[in-house]
């Protein structure tokens, strides 16, 4: 079975649920956790198993070993971390709210179909 590199972009306290059930999943490999801040991805990283920390988003999507990213920041940042990831050509799973307005919705719709 293939196991797929998860990041998290964003560690607060959405991200530390979706952390501890990620941990449960027999294919998924608790890779990467960014934060603007480094400490707090590190300590993230280390309350739960990654194998790394970023103190940048830039530097998460810019590792090739990032296959999927969940993004856990606050909503009215998920489109503009999003475009990142998908940009990046990353897999990305984004809850809701999944955007802001119809428009933002529509351009991470399109980006993740290009």
């Amino acid at each position: 079975m293939k196991k797929y590199n998860w990041a998290i972009l964003g560690c607060g306290h959405i991200a530390k649920k979706f952390a501890a059930d990620l941990k449960l999943l027999p294919n998924a490999n608790l890779y990467a956790a960014a934060s603007r801040d480094w400490q707090n991805a590190n300590d993230f990283k280390n309350e739960f198993g990654f194998e790394v920390a970023y103190g940048s988003y830039l530097e998460m999507v810019n590792d090739p070993k990032v296959d999927a990213v969940y993004i856990a920041t606050p909503h009215s940042h998920h489109h503009e971390h999003t475009l990142l990831c998908l940009n990046h050509k990353k897999a990305v799973l984004c809850e809701k709210a999944f955007a802001s307005n119809k428009n933002e919705a529509m351009e991470m719709i399109d980006c993740a179909k290009e």
